[in-house]
């Protein structure tokens, strides 16, 4: 036992769990913590935020491209509610998120007295937007409490958490046990019987194709050589990018792989939801449990899937853990090929020509994978250029391609491509954004310009929410409200905040640019003059 407050033990939690960064907004509940932060700096760093939002988005960024547990510390109320967005954005991508709050001093707690950024019930709040969401009501407990939090952050399916003090009791101090290490719960052991039942359905398979998502980004070894010994293409949606690259044979986008979706007689899902499968190509409006003709595979160490969907096939288990166990299976009972290589290529080879009907979207695209190191992150966002990335970006590695998932947030892309640059230091990072879902966080080019954060945001400038333009105009017999956009000149606005910025109205034109850009080591702006309307609606091979 040692004597230390509450912030001492989770500062020295932090670092003994590994934590280098912390994207931190400090406010009067949080100054004991973060005077703790202070106390530790050669150990742990805080970078700061102009808008809680940021912070949430950043550490999101953070773990997203890592698969390390991102921490951020927002002051309660108000602040807390300013993060929720990035909250549910990692709870929707499964990835492991840290946020550590304040509340009101311990007798105010529960009086609804209107104390200082005092909310109902801040801890029902967060229950409903994480794994975990705790208050730690005795800071002997602190130590306990945060291993417990991080644990559930970073065990089984990965996921957001938190955790909250009262504001004097952040700094009161208290014998308690050292900090230490989390313990992570060990992974499900695989089931034989599961694998048996899954290797029965592959012998008499004559078309399977392999769906992946998040929870498979750490089993791209294992996977690839599933896809190869199967001879099964593998699709991969916004997670699942990366984990087989495009380049390698087996490695489809969704534009290829709907080609040889009518043929599919036995699908796999592993570590994803198969949104692709049921609600791209099935049906986005109406809950399919099953698709006629096809029979489901699901490997995922989640349990609670194997409910959502009719599986003939379930295996509980670690994406890599369970599918090294299927291979040793099908070898052993010499599952044949399916002897399918030439029709995989055949559809790769024909959708990428038909998706480049999809401009100038495919154009800039390419410009921007040309440019884009092998290993260079790409964070996509919710604009016409976002939308194409699907089936218009080849991924080639694990964790490399950083989407907001299903929640779909305009606004998280610049925010969170900054986590992903602290996370990678050596690595590129292109943020790609609409001018509607840049203003959303315009305020953060500060913080890269504070903490020197180099990451290259393009941003496609249409004067308008272009998707919700376009349905205006061809749903709703061009009723226009609330699309159209009166922009500021970005160039002058990023050079304001001490960043340099371009200007560029072309592909050709944005290459030698965006390779300039990349090789300044500082953060830079491109914006992409366009014509309003002027982009194909991506939606085509989209949603089939």
């Amino acid at each position: 036992m040692v004597q230390m407050n509450a912030s001492e033990a989770i500062v020295k939690g932090l670092i003994k769990n590994n934590v280098d960064t912390v994207f931190g907004l400090p406010g009067a509940q949080m100054y004991d913590l973060f005077d703790a932060f202070y106390q530790h700096q050669d150990e742990i760093r805080v970078i700061g935020a102009r808008h809680e939002q940021g912070l949430g988005y950043m550490a999101f960024g953070y773990a997203r491209s890592t698969n390390k547990l991102g921490v951020f510390s927002p002051v309660p109320g108000p602040g807390v509610l300013n993060t929720t967005a990035a909250l549910c954005t990692a709870y929707g991508s499964s990835t492991s998120v840290l946020c550590l709050t304040g509340e009101v001093p311990t007798s105010f707690k529960g009086q609804a007295r209107g104390h200082l950024h005092e909310l109902p019930d801040q801890l029902s709040i967060l229950k409903g937007l994480t794994k975990l969401a705790t208050h730690v009501g005795d800071p002997a407990q602190t130590p306990a409490r945060l291993n417990d939090a991080i644990g559930a952050a970073c065990s089984g399916r990965p996921g957001p958490v938190s955790l909250q003090l009262c504001w004097d009791d952040y700094g009161r101090p208290a014998d308690m046990a050292a900090p230490s290490q989390a313990g992570i719960p060990s992974t499900p052991v695989v089931n034989s019987d599961e694998i048996a039942q899954a290797v029965k359905l592959l012998k008499d398979a004559k078309a399977p194709m392999i769906f992946v998502g998040s929870g498979a980004q750490h089993a791209s070894t294992e996977i690839n050589e599933l896809a190869d010994l199967l001879e099964a293409p593998v699709v991969g949606f916004r997670g699942g990018r990366g984990i087989v690259g495009d380049d390698k044979e087996m490695g489809l986008n969704i534009a290829s792989a709907y080609k040889l979706w009518p043929e599919t007689d036995v699908m796999i899902g592993i570590g994803t939801r198969l949104e692709i499968p049921f609600m791209r190509w099935g049906s986005f409006m109406e809950y399919l449990r099953r698709i006629p003709g096809k029979q489901l595979i699901r490997l995922d160490i989640d349990a609670s899937e194997m409910n959502k969907l009719d599986t003939n096939a379930p295996v509980v288990a670690d994406a890599a853990e369970g599918t090294r166990e299927l291979i040793n299976a099908l070898i052993r009972q010499a599952v044949p090929a399916s002897g399918r290589r030439d029709n995989i290529a055949t559809a790769k080879a024909q959708s990428a020509q038909e998706v480049q009907d999809i401009q100038p979207q495919l154009d800039y695209l390419k410009v921007i994978r040309d440019v884009l190191p092998r290993d260079g992150f790409l964070v996509d966002e919710v604009c016409q250029m976002g939308f194409a990335t699907p089936y218009g970006f080849p991924v080639y590695e694990p964790l490399t391609f950083v989407s907001g998932g299903y929640q779909g947030n305009l606004g998280f892309g610049f925010p969170t491509a900054l986590g992903v640059k602290v996370a990678n230091p050596d690595k590129a990072v292109i943020s790609i954004a609409g001018d509607g879902g840049f203003m959303f966080g315009v305020q953060e080019l500060a913080t890269a310009a504070q903490y020197n954060i180099p990451v290259v945001t393009i941003v496609f400038n249409n004067s308008a929410y272009g998707n919700v333009r376009r349905d205006q105009q061809y749903k709703y017999n061009s009723n226009l409200i609330g699309s159209d956009l009166q922009n500021p000149d970005f160039v002058k606005l990023v050079e304001s905040f001490d960043v340099t910025g371009f200007r560029v109205t072309s592909p050709a034109e944005l290459k030698p640019v965006l390779a300039r850009a990349l090789a300044l080591g500082k953060p830079a702006v491109i914006e992409v003059l366009q014509d309003k309307g002027c982009e194909q609606s991506p939606w085509k091979y989209l949603i089939a």
